[in-house]
């Protein structure tokens, strides 16, 4: 008979392996505190902002079969570690990261954003030049996106100006808090948005994953959103 696994460990080198300022910004390291246990989907969110021990790739198999993963330090082999697993710590900020140049894209179109397949045709422009989209925001008269990856920039406003005013935001920032956001969890978000209120936000996207909120910044203000973030969340622990 087969023995079910139990667990599947990574050692790492890493001194500091996830932490509550994972992006990590060196002004705040001495705010940091190890993150002990996350989910998967929140070790992905922190893979994308530079936590990046582990690839998200890396532990797919583990999250379909679920199978918990524990990161180890062999510079420090009796340190518990994070385990990462399909179990969700209930009502928990886990971290706050940041990711740094993003470029905002909006295109305003009163006569065409209602239109039947507009956005469709929006998100096609940013495919056919293999550019991902990051964060999204519409409203009624207008779209706008975030991406980090500008080699086509030129290209895709040429082919976006067909449909409309189009407005480049340069040198900005994303902002992430990660953590158990499910909707129905009263606070959290009254909490993130009220620390924000001083600095000027560009975008927010919330409710595409259970997992994070997210703030477009300019990357001048990132130090002290963090700052503000940090001592919000974590100070009232």
């Amino acid at each position: 008979m087969r023995k079910a696994t139990l667990a599947v460990l990574f050692w790492t080198a890493a001194r500091v392996l996830i932490t509550s300022n994972s992006a990590i910004d060196s002004t705040l390291k001495q705010k940091i505190s190890p993150v002990r246990q996350l989910h998967f989907e929140e070790a992905a969110e922190l893979a994308y902002f530079g936590a990046k021990v582990l690839h998200p790739t890396c532990i797919q198999p583990a999250k379909y079969a679920n199978i918990p993963v524990r990161l180890l330090n062999t510079m420090d082999p009796e340190a518990p570690g994070t385990i990462i697993s399909n179990e969700t710590e209930k009502g928990k900020i886990k971290a706050v990261a940041a990711k740094d140049n993003i470029t905002a894209i909006k295109i305003k179109s009163s006569r065409m954003l209602l239109a039947y397949g507009f956005l469709r045709k929006v998100f096609e422009i940013f495919e056919s030049y293999q550019t991902p989209i990051d964060m999204v925001s519409t409203s009624e008269v207008g779209v706008s996106v975030s991406i980090d990856n500008t080699n086509h920039l030129d290209e895709i406003v040429d082919v976006l100006k067909k449909y409309g005013t189009v407005t480049i935001d340069r040198n900005m920032c994303i902002i992430c808090v990660v953590g158990d956001l499910e909707w129905e969890n009263v606070g959290f978000e009254a909490r993130a948005l009220d620390a924000m209120r001083d600095i000027p936000v560009r975008m927010i996207s919330f409710g595409g994953s259970n997992y994070n909120i997210s703030f477009l910044i300019r990357e001048s203000d990132k130090k002290k959103a963090l700052q503000l973030l940090s001592d919000t969340l974590f100070n009232e622990r």
